[in-house]
């Protein structure tokens, strides 16, 4: 028997309105270049990834982990947290700064990689033309507590509002700088490397094979949207333009995104999510 259980969120979820967004691709480089701003995030990812090695494959694996944190069923979910917790217990790294062992899912970085990935997907949606209120917006932070438990973090601990958001990025910039390992890895999220046959995943399922110069506009754009303190941090980025022109590409590429059929623009564990949600709202037959 097919299950009907919708997940942690649903058709009438925040969440599932900004996900069904495509142009989210740039807000998952834009989360990547403001942690790497964390020096001992930073320090977590280098010290136990092979991301250089292996970018594309690591970045399939996030969004496939995202996709079914949202779109999978409830024990599906909980089964990806499980995994991402066990596998983050048994990492440890070394503090570029004090020299200090830690564990990789401190709260503290935990959070960092939460709040960065959420303010990122729900920034970026709304800047490439999505209508949302401000009350939507708070819902969709307060609703994605629900994924940071996923991964281990007390959803109290967690900011569940923009205001929340705004607080904790005020806390946090302090502990930011560039280092040489942000550098380096802002670099090589810039122009990674774009191996023969290899393509750009946009959903779970679809893939596009954009030539180097469409990913530079790409990466262009995510490091525009990025706040102004963060393009600060990285040298100050850009001109006094370059949020504005980030926007305009960003409104772009989400109308682009939007001609394709609806095939190619939803992965199969979204497809999946909109199935059980049509069976669970078809009106019972008469017996």
């Amino acid at each position: 028997m097919e299950s009907d259980d919708l997940g942690l969120f649903g058709p009438d979820s925040v969440t599932w309105k900004v996900h069904e967004e495509p142009v989210l691709l740039v807000a998952g480089l834009r989360a990547l270049y403001l942690q790497a701003l964390h020096p001992r995030a930073m320090a977590g990812v280098a010290q136990n990834s092979n991301y250089r090695r292996d970018s594309w494959g690591r970045l399939q694996r996030t969004a496939t982990y995202v996709a079914t944190t949202i779109y999978g069923t409830t024990a599906e979910a909980e089964a990806a947290g499980r995994r991402l917790r066990a596998r983050h217990a048994r990492l440890r790294a070394v503090d570029p700064v004090s020299g200090e062992r830690f564990r990789v899912d401190e709260p503290d970085l935990l959070r960092w990689v939460h709040v960065t990935e959420v303010e990122s997907f729900v920034t970026t949606a709304r800047r490439a033309g999505l209508s949302l209120t401000d009350a939507e917006v708070d819902g969709y932070y307060t609703e994605q507590r629900r994924a940071a438990a996923l991964v281990g973090l007390d959803p109290d601990t967690v900011p569940g509002t923009a205001a929340e958001v705004a607080g904790y990025y005020r806390r946090v910039r302090p502990e930011l700088r560039m280092t040489r390992e942000a550098a380096e890895t802002a670099l090589f999220l810039t122009a990674p490397p774009l191996p023969g046959g290899f393509s750009l995943p946009v959903r779970l399922g679809l893939t596009l094979g954009p030539p180097r110069w469409a990913y530079f506009g790409v990466a262009g754009t995510a490091l525009g949207l990025l706040p102004g303190w963060a393009r600060r941090l990285y040298g100050g980025l850009g001109l006094p333009t370059t949020a504005l022109s980030a926007e305009v590409g960003l409104r772009a590429l989400r109308l682009a995104l939007a001609a394709l059929p609806q095939r190619y623009r939803e992965g199969p564990l979204q497809q999946a999510a909109k199935a059980r949600a049509a069976r669970l709202a078809a009106p019972a037959l008469p017996g």
